[in-house]
């Protein structure tokens, strides 16, 4: 087991070791909006003291041979951006209003339990409108620039598109700190389960969701940048 790994970026590692994110959500670990990050950086911040556990699960994945795995780094990037428009453009549509429904049915019956996550129902009506906002951007505007030109070449919206995939964490940050870490208490009911569940998939959904646009298809800008200056 290799420790070059801790300064390797955690969005690069996210990339190259089919599995990597699964390990990372364990940990909560940001891999997408933190990608820059070195892998020692992020475990610092999260104040995880011992990396063997977290280095030897990643090398176990490495000797693994996963056929299923699709490198996203390796297709057209016309084959990348119908990914990003159909897996998940196309599910936070169909996440959130459901999402926002359960949650407004949670507090309107549980409201007066102090595990009740009071809000969450209007901080999901925000982040859907922002998040509708930013989808529209990038299909209307920045997705059919990348299909033409590099995204060297359109830097300016590249670089809004990041700046709102960071308001798009603290977002989730904010929905964790709501929920216990999306925790359902005991004695949750079905309907708040429900609601519980959905939300660590909308959580998966829309870090693996930034982490492909940020690390991969946004990609090429920061390689060429670096390239000028050596």
């Amino acid at each position: 087991m290799s420790t070059q790994l801790l300064d390797r970026t955690i969005g690069s590692i996210a990339c190259e070791i089919p599995g990597a994110t699964r390990v990372f959500h364990q940990y909560k670990l940001d891999f997408c909006c933190g990608g820059g990050k070195s892998l020692r950086e992020a475990l610092e911040r999260r104040k995880v003291e011992d990396p063997l556990p977290l280095l030897e699960a990643l090398s176990s994945l490495t000797a693994l041979s996963n056929a299923s795995y699709q490198d996203w780094r390796q297709v057209p990037v016309d084959t990348l951006i119908d990914h990003i428009l159909h897996r998940y453009h196309e599910v936070h549509r169909e996440q959130l209003p459901e999402l926002i429904r359960l949650a407004r049915r949670v507090e309107q019956v549980h409201g007066d339990r102090p595990s009740c996550p009071l809000g969450l129902a209007d901080h999901l009506a925000d982040m859907q409108q922002e998040l509708e906002s930013h989808m529209m951007k990038e299909e209307q505007v920045l997705f059919p620039m990348l299909r033409r030109v590099s995204p060297s070449e359109v830097s300016a919206p590249v670089s809004m598109m990041r700046f709102e995939h960071d308001q798009h964490g603290e977002a989730l940050e904010r929905l964790e700190y709501l929920t216990n870490d999306i925790t359902p208490p005991a004695e949750a009911c079905n309907t708040w389960r429900a609601l519980y569940a959905g939300l660590s998939q909308l959580r998966e959904d829309l870090m693996q969701h930034i982490h492909l646009e940020n690390n991969i298809l946004f990609q090429e800008k920061d390689k060429q940048i670096s390239e000028q200056h050596v």
